[in-house]
């Protein structure tokens, strides 16, 4: 118990020096010192608990919680596992009785024969409490004097704001003036040094700044101690400059107006003379609250008005009445302002109304006969919609993707209905066609059609793509129009459609019923004529890999497929050449193929900004693949967890689409070119756009990052608003550095009159065969817009090279995958959580601080 032994002498020192302060006050309040038997007599109690509470505190707090602990065991205590609090409040009952220190028997030995002494405290206690009388009164009278005083400062500010704003306001053209000449205008520039630097601009020029709020932005070039490398703006400098201005004006006022006799109380209470240095320390708190009034007024001045002030004296009056002249003179400036810009929003507003705003609203009826074809996947409703198109004299077919309008080509030209087909990238027109096949995007208002099909138009409500499912649904020019779609969309297709009578709605149901399966799925689950989703190409290359290591035959789909790769593996599944798909949420849109069971291998996906679990209309549009009429009579889903939840997203009623994707149409441009001419302007009127209720704007994104790559270059100079946003808008992976460069390159080309520049081909690795399908689809992108349908036969023969070769390598190759680590390149276990090794996880900040990482492929 080392501690409690050295703690013990401290507790009675403390404990005696308490109880002489004790001794001091009983004797303050006595007119006779008395005898020390009566102090103890009157006082013994408490005299005691001051000893009980000295120790038990000074021990408690002092002494270790282990030596606690050992003192209690030593008493039989089990302390193991004890609450601290528990421990302090045993060790406490248990020290009340260690070593007691008898107070009373101290207080008999010290004073015992020691009257004198005593006398003496009694005398020492009594001057002491009459000097700290005195010194409390003269407190008072301070505190009299001073209230005062701030009485004669508080009248002072409340008559005389207004002047004192006026010196100030002076003060501060004064100091204007001087900085205007002599300080320098610097701007920050970009280093690689961690320091922002400066760049010397030249002097001010008072033309630039229309008021001082404007001036007080500006740096000085000085850094700002409160930050750590924030530059001074101007603003804290004059913040600091009022507030010592107005702290020595003041100060000077009131000490010229107090009374003399308070300059003659002062002087006696503080034994000195007042000051006005004196006087500022009770100015001091009333500074910030009217120096943030008058910084806020400096602020809105005219910069002109307080710089033509600079030269003239200060006088009250001559001030106040050049203020009252600059003021009406403000506010007539300020009504006429505000005037225009009310003129300017209004026309601004007009502006945007006939633009956009009547392009967005309910078409009024048409004479059109329109069939809505609403229900679940895999009911047949395309089926039933092309019937009708084949049967017209001509017909247009909308797909969502590029395979499906390829289907369709292939379909209708088999069964002898000439169609063409074009979808941006390739087009193969049919001699005597007088049917098309497209993607959604290439659909024009102006083309006319017996009947045009709309496929899956519940992607209305894609913030992407949506608006040009909106432009057919509202646009459409056919005697009858088929809208397909799943019945949350069906809602906002008939208000689209406004006030047209001749609506046909049919509704489907599956024959074929949707099973889950009560057990978690497994990949050693897998069976013939089973479809596995996930969600990312990476995951269904290495599902693939290793169901064929396994022993299965696997046909791959995920969306930066070449759509001929796509078709080809699925006619393999259909062929039965394999028995498994592997693929991404690709296979739900629109591929009809014989699966026995989806068995979805993860629950949530990553949307492109996080990762969320699997929508209700996500989960029904995949798992309504399963099952084919005739093969598989129930349609089976699995799911690898969270059965229960997933089961009932599958079987929650479809929530109505509530909004829809807009975004610029020809027309929109046409009425735009009457106003502007320059894409700049038009992107700037598009967010500035409010979307009507019930619909969301298309951010525009990837057209506005291409258009200030090239803004201000020879491409905008040369090329017409609607050509430059035509080649903007043209459908390509602009998130792809490559892709883009080569965007800009072509560009180049087209505004010089040069050859296009041929795309990238790299005939390596299944990465960069897909890249280099991409680069030629975009040259093909430029060829078909340029109607150079010739030379784009050429490159569609290269396109269907590289596509085979993609298809070669996921037919041979991918059993010989492996999962590497994408830094290091170090095989790693198919199940391993991540993209990276454990050992490059751990060096990560330290390689990027090197600038270490390497640019390795993910699969080898």
């Amino acid at each position: 118990m080392n501690k409690l032994v050295t703690v013990y002498p401290q507790a009675v020192e403390h404990t005696k020096r308490k109880i002489m302060e004790d001794i001091e006050k009983y004797l303050e309040e006595r007119d006779k010192s008395g005898t020390y038997e009566q102090y103890i007599e009157e006082r013994h109690n408490y005299v005691e608990q001051i000893w009980i509470n000295v120790w038990l505190n000074k021990a408690t707090n002092d002494v270790p919680k282990r030596e606690k602990k050992a003192f209690l065991t030593e008493r039989k205590y089990e302390v193991d596992g004890v609450d601290k609090k528990v421990i302090n409040r045993l060790f406490r009952n248990e020290i009340r009785k260690y070593q007691p220190f008898d107070v009373i028997n101290w207080l008999k030995e010290h004073f015992k024969g020691q009257e004198r002494e005593w006398e003496e405290m009694f005398q020492v206690a009594k001057r002491n409490l009459l000097k700290r009388q005195e010194e409390e009164q003269l407190a008072t009278e301070r505190k009299r004097v001073e209230l005062q005083i701030e009485k004669v400062l508080q009248n002072i500010f409340e008559t005389k704001q207004h002047s004192f704003y006026l010196y100030i306001r002076h003060r501060v053209s004064q100091q204007l003036a001087f900085d205007f000449k002599e300080k320098r205008k610097y701007r920050k520039i970009e280093t690689f040094r961690i320091e922002e630097e400066l760049e010397d601009l030249g002097p001010f020029r008072p033309e630039d700044y229309f008021t001082v709020a404007k001036f007080f932005d500006e740096l000085t070039g000085a850094v700002q101690k409160a930050y750590y490398w924030e530059y001074e703006r101007y603003l804290f400098v004059y913040q600091r400059f009022i507030n010592e201005k107005l702290r020595l004006y003041v100060s000077r006022l009131v000490f010229e107006q107090l009374p003399e006799e308070l300059h003659e109380q002062y002087k006696k209470v503080f034994n000195e003379r007042l000051t006005e240095t004196k006087i500022s320390i009770l100015v001091k708190p009333y500074l910030p609250y009217w120096e943030k009034r008058f910084l806020s007024s400096i602020q809105s001045e005219l910069l002109d008005d307080l710089l033509s002030l600079a030269d003239i004296p200060f006088d009250v009056e001559k001030h106040m009445k050049i203020y009252d002249e600059d003021l009406k003179e403000r506010e007539r400036k300020k009504a006429e302002e505000e005037a225009e810009e009310k003129r300017r929003l209004e026309e601004e507003a007009r502006i945007l109304d006939d633009i956009f705003s009547r392009e967005y609203r309910p078409s009024a009826g048409r004479n059109i006969r329109y069939v809505l074809h609403i229900g679940e996947t895999n009911t047949g409703k395309t089926y039933h919609a092309l019937e009708k198109m084949k049967k017209a004299s001509s017909g247009l077919y909308l797909a969502p993707l590029r395979l499906l309008a390829l289907e369709v080509y292939d379909k209708l030209n088999a069964e002898g209905v000439p169609c063409t087909l074009k979808t941006g990238e390739e087009e193969k027109v049919v001699n005597d066609a007088r049917h098309t096949s497209c993607t959604v995007e290439m659909f024009h208002e102006k083309e006319f059609y017996e009947v045009i099909v709309i496929d899956e138009a519940q992607m209305i409500a894609d913030k992407d793509r949506g608006f040009s499912w909106y432009k057919a649904v509202t646009k459409a020019n056919a005697n009858e129009v088929h809208i397909i779609g799943s019945r949350n969309a069906e809602l906002m297709v008939r208000q689209l459609l406004g006030d047209s009578e001749n609506i046909e709605i049919h509704d489907y149901k599956r024959t074929i019923p949707l099973k889950v399966e009560r057990k978690e799925f497994k990949m050693s689950h897998t069976k013939k004529g089973d479809a596995l989703v996930c969600f990312s190409r990476r995951r269904v290359l290495e599902t693939a890999s290793q169901l064929q290591k396994n022993g299965h035959s696997v046909s791959m789909i995920y969306g930066s497929m070449p759509p001929e790769t796509r078709k080809k593996q699925m006619q393999r599944f259909i062929d039965g050449e394999t028995n498994v798909i592997v693929s991404t949420d690709a296979i739900g849109m629109g591929l009809n193929l014989p699966i026995r069971r989806i068995a979805f291998l993860e629950n949530e996906k990553f949307d492109g900004t996080r990762r969320r679990r699997l929508t209700s209309q996500e989960i029904k549009q995949i798992a309504g693949r399963a099952g084919r009429k005739g093969i598989y009579d129930v349609g089976k889903v699995a799911f690898v967890s969270d059965i229960k939840i997933m089961r009932h997203l599958l079987q929650q009623e479809d929530e109505s689409i509530q909004t829809f994707a807009i975004a610029p149409t020809n027309s929109v441009f046409e009425r735009f070119q009457k106003y502007y001419r320059d894409l700049g302007t038009f992107f700037e009127l598009w967010d500035k756009f409010e979307s009507p209720q019930g619909t969301k704007k298309a951010s525009l994104s990837e057209e506005k990052e291409l258009y200030e790559s090239i803004r201000g270059t020879e491409i905008e100079g040369r090329l017409s608003m609607m050509d430059l946003y035509g080649f903007l808008h043209l459908p390509f992976s602009s998130k792809e550095p490559g892709l883009t460069e080569q965007w800009q390159e072509k560009m180049i080309a087209i505004v010089r009159g040069e050859d296009l520049p041929e795309p990238q081909i790299v005939r390596g690795s299944l990465e960069e065969l897909e890249l280099s399908y991409k680069s030629i689809g975009l040259h093909l992108l430029f060829l078909y817009r340029l109607e150079r349908r010739t030379e784009a036969l050429y490159w569609e023969r290269i396109r269907e090279e590289i596509s085979d070769g993609v298809h070669d390598f996921l037919k041979n190759d991918v059993r010989n995958l492996t999962k590497v680590c994408k830094y290091c390149g170090k095989t790693m276990a198919w199940d391993h959580e991540f993209t990276m090794c454990d050992a490059c996880h751990k060096s990560r900040y330290r390689q990027r601080e090197r600038g270490g990482y390497r640019n390795r492929k993910h699969y080898r």
